[in-house]
């Protein structure tokens, strides 16, 4: 989450012109994140998040992110639920983009998850993983190799010090990136401020908006490097709890085990390009806590050394 477009006083109030929400108490502007534009609203009735879609997020995969929030809000997962307006719906413009309020959900993220909390986001990611099998949506990931491959292209020469060793990588992971495993919905993006806990429980994931179908064990390989990596290394036993969880729900077949490490090279590349972007695009008056991404030069080259490891077993 994070501040590109900005909005007054008179600009939220419209919106809430076309709700059944209350009358505005006061509103605020949500630093964190890379992506979309947040504002955390608090009315007489509630509080409610507004995320307006910036250029990366295409006006065509808008639906699919509502969709899915509202269908697995209502199977029962606990994430935020679109609202929809007095006309029945549940996208609208502002300043010319796409925007959704969503319901707000209780609870704060951690910077750091311990063994038990890994254990049970394993759990509640086979959860979502099992539900969202069942939903008859799809969308196809855009940020993949294919995608890297421009980013790498864009910034090469930006960022020499970096490029030698990132097409190594991009090549390693051609190489050996499996053609095809069990694969469904993920949600793609579960870093530690996208998992809330309250009273020191699961209290639901947010920030769908990276959503798509993809491999099922490249979702556990993005939480791997996101939750269980050490300064030098990957810490084993959150990687084991990570997966123990999952496999309560949902059973990984052995075979597709063995690609844990490329795809966790592959997310770590997924990234660090995306933060290069970032960094080389980032409007200088947005308001955003920038993300380095020199954290994932050294996550990338650690799974590329320990490509035949076993991280879990």
């Amino acid at each position: 989450m994070a501040v590109f477009t900005n909005l007054q006083t008179s600009d939220i109030k419209n919106i809430l012109n076309d709700y059944n929400l209350g009358d505005l108490v006061r509103f605020y502007g949500i630093k964190e994140g890379i992506e979309n534009t947040n504002y955390l609203i608090k009315t007489s009735q509630n509080k409610f998040i507004l995320t307006i879609f910036e250029k990366r997020v295409k006006n065509k995969d808008v639906p699919f992110f509502v969709k899915l929030m509202d269908m697995m809000h209502a199977k029962g997962f606990k994430c935020p639920k679109p609202i929809p307006n007095i006309y029945k719906r549940s996208i609208f413009k502002i300043k010319n983009k796409p925007a959704i309020i969503v319901s707000y959900l209780e609870g704060k993220s951690k910077k750091t998850l311990n063994n038990s909390e890994c254990y049970n986001v394993g759990k509640q990611i086979g959860k979502f993983h099992k539900i969202a099998s069942k939903l008859p949506i799809k969308r196809k990931n855009t940020l993949n190799l294919e995608t890297w491959n421009k980013i790498y292209n864009q910034t090469k020469n930006i960022y020499p010090k970096y490029s030698i060793k990132l097409k190594e990588y991009l090549t390693a992971y051609k190489k050996y990136k499996p053609k095809k495993l069990d694969n469904g919905i993920i949600h793609a993006d579960l870093f530690p401020d996208n998992i809330f806990f309250k009273n020191k429980k699961f209290s639901g994931f947010i920030d769908f908006y990276f959503s798509c179908n993809e491999n099922y064990l490249y979702e556990l390989a993005v939480c791997i490097n996101a939750l269980c990596f050490n300064r030098k290394s990957v810490n084993k036993a959150k990687v084991k709890k990570l997966i123990d969880g999952y496999q309560l729900v949902k059973k990984i077949k052995k075979i597709d085990l063995k690609y844990l490490n490329i795809l966790c090279l592959g997310a770590a590349i997924r990234f660090f390009v995306t933060r290069l972007y970032d960094l080389k695009n980032t409007p200088k008056n947005a308001k955003i806590k920038k993300k380095n991404p020199k954290e994932y030069l050294f996550k990338m080259n650690y799974f590329y050394e320990n490509l035949n490891s076993n991280f879990y077993g």
